[in-house]
C-alpha cells in the first residue's frame, strides 16, 4: 500500500498548499486517533480501515482545493470525528474552524481528538445547520446534506464572497444547480473524484 504521507502530501499540492513535515505528524496523529478511538467508538465503521489514508483523511485535503485564498473561517457541516474540518485545520492554520454535528456522541468524540492534536484553530458545536446563525466565510460538508438541502441552507449563512465545497462518493461527475464542478484527477487520490463548489453573491 502506498505511503500515507506520499498520498496526502499529492492532495495538499494538488490545492496549492504544501504539506509540513509538522503537518504530516499531526495528519498521522489524527489518523491514529481515528483507528484506536473512533472506530471502536462507531464514529467511523470498522470497514473503512484501510481506506482511512485515502478515502477519508486524503479525500478531505482535497476540499482546500475549492478556496483559492484563506477564508478567515470554516464551518464544517456534519462533520463526524472531523472530517473534512480536521485535516483541512491541519494545513490551513490560518483559518477558524467550527466544527458542527448532531450527534452528541460524534460531538464528544471530536472534542476529545482537538486538544489532543492541539489544534488551536477549531471549535466543535453540538447543533443542526438549520439552527445556525452566524455569517461565515467557507462551509464545507462530505455529503451530510443532499446537494438540493445544502444550496438553500447554504445560501442563508454564506457571507459575501464566500464558498461552500461538497463532496461526496458519486460514482459519475454530479450535476446539481446552484453548484459548479471541480475535477480531481484519479491520479491525485486513487480514483477520480468530485467536488460541488458554490459561490456567494
Amino acid at each position: 500500500m502506498e505511503h500515507s504521507h506520499l498520498v496526502w502530501t499529492r492532495c495538499a499540492e494538488w490545492t496549492g498548499r504544501r504539506l509540513t513535515p509538522s503537518d504530516s505528524d499531526k495528519l498521522e496523529e489524527y489518523r491514529d486517533w481515528l483507528l484506536t478511538e473512533a472506530v471502536p467508538a462507531g464514529g467511523i465503521g470498522p470497514y473503512e480501515t484501510e481506506r482511512i489514508d485515502n478515502r477519508h483523511i486524503g479525500d478531505s485535503l482535497l476540499f482546500a482545493g475549492g478556496f483559492p485564498t484563506s477564508p478567515g473561517h470554516i464551518l464544517d457541516v456534519g462533520s463526524g470525528v472531523g472530517l473534512p474540518g480536521i485535516p483541512l485545520s491541519i494545513i490551513m492554520p490560518e483559518t477558524g474552524f467550527s466544527l458542527l454535528d448532531r450527534s452528541g456522541r460524534r460531538v464528544q468524540l471530536m472534542k476529545r481528538a482537538v486538544p489532543v492534536l492541539q489544534l488551536q484553530n477549531v471549535e466543535v458545536v453540538h447543533g443542526d445547520i438549520s439552527n445556525w446563525q452566524t455569517q461565515v466565510d467557507g462551509i464545507v460538508s462530505r455529503a451530510s446534506l443532499s446537494p438540493d438541502q445544502a444550496v438553500t441552507s447554504f445560501s442563508r449563512i454564506l457571507g459575501p464572497g464566500g464558498r461552500a465545497v461538497v463532496g461526496g462518493s458519486w460514482a459519475s461527475p454530479p450535476n446539481v444547480v446552484g453548484f459548479d464542478l471541480m475535477e480531481v484527477p484519479g491520479a491525485v487520490l486513487d480514483q477520480r473524484v468530485w467536488l460541488l463548489i458554490m459561490r456567494s453573491q
